[in-house]
């Protein structure tokens, strides 16, 4: 019977050296056994893993796809490992990581920093989307979004922390141009928005309403936004988190706050699986604030 798992150890011992010869002393063996089992092993897949060359040995895109099967086989059978002998339960391998652009960047990735400095043998693979990623196609371990989630039959939840959307014009502009005491004002004032033409609020009823503002700047950026919004430009309409510290300095001014639109949940998603890895806890226990 043809064994599975042959070749693999020899595959993750090149990519590691660099050369046949490299990964035969690796694991005492031969630089040319070394090569034989790759070739059976490439036989086997019906692909080539590496280009060879006189001067060194390069991954194609196969290779690369293996080798990030393989490494995550790797990791799972070490945390089997580790769940069987009973031992103390360290996050162990690579962690795949989907998180939203400036919310990731400024409030969850000192905490991950934080955790793969305390757990030396944990490996972050973290990617900033906006999009909605499907974690279970992609391969992806956790995501963190914002607001409704849809069907959830394959996945697991946990809400996180709160946005609050806000309006907030820098004292300088509200001097100029006065503060707007209604959202329907919203069109009388210079306001600075994405893609958006409407701007998401209560009514008097307390009903969420959009209503149409005058978008002098156009940015795709909420950073961009927030340093226009500081140098006085206009209105803008940030979350809570992202505004928050210059609403403390006196550097923005929320208005409108009687009509602030309903806040929406932020969750950490990930796959759902019968055992739950040590990796994969302490990263949603630490984005959990636990």
């Amino acid at each position: 019977m043809q064994d599975k798992f042959a070749g693999i150890e020899e595959f993750l011992a090149t990519v590691e050296t660099g050369s046949f010869s490299g990964a035969g002393e690796k694991l005492a063996m031969t630089g040319s056994a070394v090569g034989k089992s790759i070739t059976r092993l490439e036989e086997r897949l019906g692909t080539q893993l590496f280009h060879r060359s006189t001067r060194k040995l390069t991954l194609p895109r196969e290779g690369e796809v293996w080798l990030a099967s393989c490494r995550r086989m790797m990791d799972e059978m070490e945390q089997v490992q580790s769940l069987l002998c009973n031992e103390q339960q360290e996050p162990v391998g690579e962690v795949r990581i989907d998180l939203p652009n400036i919310y990731g960047r400024i409030h969850l990735l000192p905490k991950l920093l934080k955790l793969a400095n305390q757990h030396p043998k944990l490996r972050l693979n973290v990617s900033f989307e906006e999009r909605k990623t499907d974690l279970i196609a992609e391969q992806i371990d956790l995501s963190v979004r914002f607001g409704l989630l849809g069907d959830l039959s394959d996945i697991i939840a946990r809400q996180i922390g709160q946005n609050q959307n806000r309006i907030c014009a820098a004292p300088a502009y509200l001097n100029r141009h006065g503060t707007p005491q209604t959202p329907t004002q919203l069109s009388q004032h210079s306001c600075i928005s994405g893609n958006q033409t409407h701007w998401l609020l209560h009514n008097e009823k307390g009903e969420s309403t959009p209503f149409a503002v005058n978008v002098r700047h156009q940015m795709n950026d909420g950073d961009a936004r927030l340093q226009s919004a500081l140098t006085g430009l206009g209105l803008v309409q940030l979350p809570d988190w992202l505004v928050e510290p210059y609403i403390q300095q006196d550097l923005l001014v929320p208005v409108l706050t009687d009509y602030e639109p309903d806040s929406e949940p932020i969750y950490v998603l990930w796959q759902k699986k019968q055992h739950l890895q040590p990796k994969i806890k302490a990263v949603v226990e630490v984005l959990s604030g636990e």
